[in-house]
């Protein structure tokens, strides 16, 4: 079974490497799909205070950044911590036909969910086919309601 190449996981790959090796600065995973006429971006934030997550898009680039703080370490004896603070930050480019007036979020249970609306442009629509049929009966009672007024104004 062949494996297919895809850029966009790759590209996230070497991303959560270089990210990994700035102190402080954290991946969030996050899952991204279509639903109708918007896309749906879901981001694990657990811990986060929701006041320090920051959402901006800049032309088609959108930022999500977040900070964890854990409590103070003064006088604490630590047997275990795994859990840790820092800043969490992902960027996503967003492509043309996204509608960016309309990006809205919530957070809830540690889950950062992005709604993206597709532009009303890029929305798949119907085209009318006119056969060669109806085109002609159109221009035939055109031309036709243009000779009778033609006579009447001769007449």
């Amino acid at each position: 079974m062949a494996m297919k190449f895809d850029p966009f996981r790759e590209l996230d790959r070497v991303a959560g490497a270089l990210l990994e090796n700035r102190p402080g600065l954290r991946l969030m995973p996050m899952d991204l799909y279509r639903e109708k006429d918007h896309y749906v971006l879901a981001a694990d934030l657990p811990g986060i205070d929701p006041g320090s997550v920051d959402i901006d898009v800049d032309g088609q680039l959108l930022t999500i950044r977040a900070e964890r703080t854990l409590r103070g370490t003064e006088g604490v004896k630590w047997l275990t911590r795994e859990r840790e603070s820092g800043s969490f930050l992902r960027q996503l480019n967003l492509g043309q036909g996204i509608d960016t007036e309309g990006i809205a979020a919530r957070y809830e249970n540690g889950v950062l969910s992005v709604t993206i609306p597709v532009s009303e442009r890029a929305k798949p629509r119907k085209i009318e086919v006119v056969t060669g049929e109806s085109a002609a009966s159109v221009e035939s009672t055109a031309v036709e309601g243009r000779a009778a007024h033609q006579g009447a104004v001769e007449a």
